[in-house]
């Protein structure tokens, strides 16, 4: 399987060998980088957030314009949020084949804390695999340190290893599978 990473430009320079090097090993999958060609669109200034849901339709738009057989994750600087949650790390569609993961949140910075690449990188990179994840067909997992476990506060996301759980790895494998045999 084959994934196209847009990485915008407003998003973290110098981490996406690394991240994409991680989702790889992680989710079994191809990935090519490329500099993002879809609008940011669903801005909210009154939050200063952008709203993922909205966001989701432009890339979704994107790919059916241009025809892209291959999912898309998009990784974006903006703070991203969805109605009825004050904020999102990432969020994603199956059914269309797209997800966009936010850096915004991942940093130090953000909690007044050190910057570290090293904390960034774990972070893209358990949340790309993540929102892969889905677009692969997995759901969220109950298992706490399981990739596919669905974090609320940085604190769960830093706790999850960068591994799925039995459970979701041979679900994942299943798909694959079922992918080379269509």
């Amino acid at each position: 399987m084959h994934i196209h990473i847009f990485w915008d430009s407003g998003a973290p320079e110098g981490i996406q060998t690394p991240v994409v090097k991680n989702i790889t090993s992680l989710a079994g999958i191809q990935p090519s980088v490329e500099e993002n060609p879809v609008r940011l669109a669903g801005y909210a200034g009154e939050k200063k957030q952008v709203d993922a849901a909205v966001l989701l339709d432009s890339i979704s738009a994107y790919r059916r314009r241009h025809a892209i057989p291959d999912p898309v994750l998009l990784v974006i600087a903006q703070d991203l949020f969805i109605p009825r949650h004050s904020f999102v790390f990432g969020l994603a569609r199956e059914r269309e084949g797209v997800a966009v993961v936010s850096s915004a949140r991942l940093g130090n910075s953000f909690y007044g804390r050190d910057h570290s690449d090293d904390d960034l990188i774990d972070r893209l990179s358990k949340e790309g695999a993540h929102e892969i994840g889905h677009l692969l067909g997995l759901s969220h997992c109950s298992v706490p340190e399981c990739i596919m476990f669905k974090p609320d506060t940085l604190a769960e996301l830093d706790c999850k290893k960068k591994m799925f759980c039995p459970s979701c790895r041979q679900a994942l494998e299943s798909v694959s599978i079922d992918q080379i045999r269509t």
